[in-house]
């Protein structure tokens, strides 16, 4: 335990050197879906490798750098690209930069990741506020004496997206998120029984980021973009290819939605009690 939290704290360090301190929300965007970061105004990019102790990603769609700016004048962090336990990672190193958010004082994060989806009904692309989760990753991020939220996800910050896209004119589901290891896709048999307990998308990432978020004394809200259907639901193979075209076809509206929710949740973001 000790030695994760000097970790998080070393990175925390480097993190205000770089001037995330001062940031008021966060967002780690997913697999196909960082050209948000074009909309980040007086933008500072920095290679997570200049970062002490911000572990990076080898997968395609993940840039691997940390956008600082203003979006709707709300100063922000950027997370560009995650990395996953699929990876080899561990809970704790997958969730060191939120922990380490926390420290630098921001007070709310969006999580956003690409998902296959479970409706038949909800053709790609299709946006989904995350109302809750099933982990299904066999991991924990949390640390001894941490207590888990019975659900991560802030009702109010999920309010907030909703009148977004809203006031912007955009579909936008809610559901459930299934949280699964990977790398590889679920089989047919695999989504029949994801279904049959309430998921409606399913994804490698996120949950635990939630969960430490959550504990870490942030406000945590969380967007899907279903990007194919799932397995046995798709009429055809899938792909990261697929993945990643799919998600640039919804980048127009995801950063619609992003752009038009971040002041409304930068005005609820004071601290958890």
């Amino acid at each position: 335990m000790s030695a994760t939290l000097e970790r998080v704290e070393r990175l925390a360090d480097s993190l205000r050197a770089h001037g995330v301190e001062g940031a008021r929300v966060a967002l780690v965007l997913g697999s196909g879906l960082g050209a948000f970061v074009e909309r980040v105004a007086g933008s500072t990019s920095i290679p997570y490798d200049a970062i002490d102790g911000l572990p990076g990603s080898a997968v395609p769609g993940h840039a691997g750098r940390l956008v600082l700016g203003e979006v709707g004048g709300v100063r922000v962090v950027v997370q560009q690209g995650r990395v996953h336990l699929y990876e080899g990672w561990s809970a704790h190193e997958v969730t060191r930069a939120i922990r380490a958010f926390a420290r630098c004082g921001l007070r709310a994060v969006v999580l956003t990741n690409a998902a296959g989806g479970l409706r038949r009904a909800w053709t790609p692309p299709t946006l989904m506020r995350i109302t809750d989760h099933v982990n299904l990753q066999g991991r924990t991020p949390l640390l001894p004496g941490e207590g888990a939220a019975a659900n991560p996800y802030d009702e109010a910050l999920g309010r907030a997206l909703d009148d977004a896209a809203h006031a912007r004119r955009l579909r936008l589901e809610h559901g459930v998120y299934a949280g699964v290891l990977g790398p590889s896709y679920e089989t047919p048999a695999e989504i029949r029984w994801l279904s049959s307990f309430g998921a409606d998308a399913v994804g490698m990432s996120t949950v635990c980021e939630a969960q430490a978020a959550r504990a870490a004394g942030l406000r945590v809200a969380a967007v899907s973009c279903i990007t194919n259907l799932a397995a046995g639901i798709a009429p055809g193979p899938l792909s990261h290819e697929e993945v990643m075209e799919v998600g640039r076809q919804a980048s127009q509206r995801f950063c619609e939605l992003l752009e038009e929710a971040l002041p409304r949740i930068a005005g609820l973001c004071e601290p958890v009690t």
